[in-house]
């Protein structure tokens, strides 16, 4: 435990592209995973389940994300903080931070546990749950609320290892809950017939299953620095934490709010297009990999980089890592655009609910031609600890934009889901001009 801290050195010195391709494809591969792990709960839920079922695990699930946005918010602060020690060679910095983010997510998860739990009929209720459906939500919400000790311990430790620049050991992680989900949701929906119940039972367990192998993994692979002894930094720590992650967890959270509200309204279309929608959702995380990857790259990246003093390396990723994104994005758009209902159709057998995918796909693909820009930009400014800027323009997006125009689109004669989906790329388009201005400026700082 005791051990220097041993950063990547390519992260620091040496070609900048392969340096960060090298971290990002762990990085993708576990987003895959993560993604594929919420996907199984749909698909399955979807080939053995009734379609209510269906819309009660779409719309949970998305619940679930907009309350786990707070943690993975929380957890970049982690990741940028540890990040700079390793740059900076500062292996005490690096212990108090990790001592501080065990103090705070233990107090995180027992109040979201609580939270979750009280209010599920309530957030079954808000979101407008079609009634055949609402019951079954409500069970999957507090199921799942139960296992966000195991949400909270697997993205702090994998955090961390992101921060020094290991991004292969939390894509074990996540493998690893991934066998296990899939293994389960077949069991539980498929061969026991517990529906909404059963996905959310198997989330739970294989988050749990994941959590002790991390920990295990832990004991043969100490991270490179040591603990400090008693309070030593740890609550100090802990509000450096807060003061960092916490714009981008109130983001994460708002910006998942807004999608919800955009669920509410869709929802009153019916189950049918309650489902689409969701299935969209879910396919976003596929669709999005290389630019949310490369997001979280350039965050830990720059955050070493700048604690290095070598801001100059830190821009240069920024550039190589936006136009590969883009690139990637203009083929995402070509496939949504006219193949959204052979992607739905993957999750899917009703043909209403694959027709609701494919219009809704229609009109917001273009989100996919513009956001990769958004996202490594964001990256970028997160490792330059700009995350309040990343909060406004993400929430200024959301509830000046995307949610006003979604009610806006839904309300005018012949609305449907195209007009609705419309939204999206317009929102899309605010978060790029507010984001080219904001590195123009940063330009100009220096």
């Amino acid at each position: 435990m005791g051990r220097n801290i041993q950063s990547e050195p390519s992260f620091l010195e040496g070609p900048i592209l392969p340096a960060l391709i090298r971290f990002a494809l762990p990085l993708m591969a576990s987003q895959l995973l993560q993604a594929l792990y919420g996907a199984v709960d749909l698909a399955v839920i979807g080939r053995f389940a009734p379609t209510a079922s269906t819309a009660a695990v779409a719309t949970g699930s998305q619940t679930m994300q907009a309350v786990t946005g707070l943690v993975t918010g929380l957890t970049m602060g982690v990741t940028v903080l540890v990040g700079k020690a390793v740059g900076s060679k500062d292996k005490a910095e690096a212990g108090r931070v990790v001592a501080g983010q065990i103090r705070l997510f233990v107090l995180l998860a027992l109040a979201l546990t609580a939270l979750v739990a009280a209010l599920a009929p309530a957030i079954a209720d808000w979101m407008n749950v079609p009634g055949p459906s609402r019951a079954q939500a409500v069970v999957y919400l507090r199921i799942c609320g139960c296992g966000m000790c195991f949400v909270t311990a697997y993205n702090g430790i994998s955090g961390v290892f992101r921060g020094v620049g290991n991004s292969r050991s939390p894509l074990l992680f996540v493998a690893v809950a991934c066998a296990l989900n899939v293994v389960l949701d077949l069991a539980f929906v498929a061969g026991l017939g517990m529906d909404a119940a059963g996905a959310a039972l198997a989330t739970v367990l294989a988050q749990a299953g994941s959590v002790l192998f991390s920990v295990l993994y832990l004991r043969r692979h100490p991270l490179p620095f040591a603990l400090p002894r008693g309070d030593a930094g740890g609550w100090g720590a802990a509000r450096a934490i807060v003061a960092l992650g916490a714009p981008i967890a109130l983001q994460d959270f708002l910006v998942s709010i807004s999608f919800l509200i955009i669920t509410s309204i869709v929802n009153r279309l019916g189950v049918a297009a309650s489902a689409g929608i969701g299935i969209t959702e879910k396919l976003f995380v596929f669709l999005a990999l290389v630019p949310m990857a490369f997001m979280s790259a350039l965050s830990a990246f720059v955050a070493q980089n700048m604690g290095a003093n070598q801001p100059g390396r830190a821009r240069r990723a920024l550039v190589l890592a936006r136009r590969i994104s883009t690139g990637v994005g203009a083929g995402i758009f070509l496939l949504t655009f006219f193949g959204g209902g052979l992607l739905a159709s993957l999750f899917e057998d009703d043909p209403a609910v694959i027709a609701a995918a494919a219009t809704y796909f229609k009109g917001s693909s273009l989100e996919y031609l513009l956001s990769p820009a958004v996202f490594c930009m964001l990256g970028y400014f997160n490792g330059r600890e700009r995350t309040t800027f990343v909060m406004i323009q993400g929430l200024a997006s959301a509830f000046l934009v995307r949610v006003p125009l979604s009610w806006l689109f839904s309300v005018v004669p012949g609305a449907g889901l195209f007009t609705i989906g419309l939204a999206v790329p317009l929102s899309a388009v605010f978060n790029l001009s507010a984001c080219l201005w904001y590195d123009r400026r940063l330009k100009k700082e220096g």
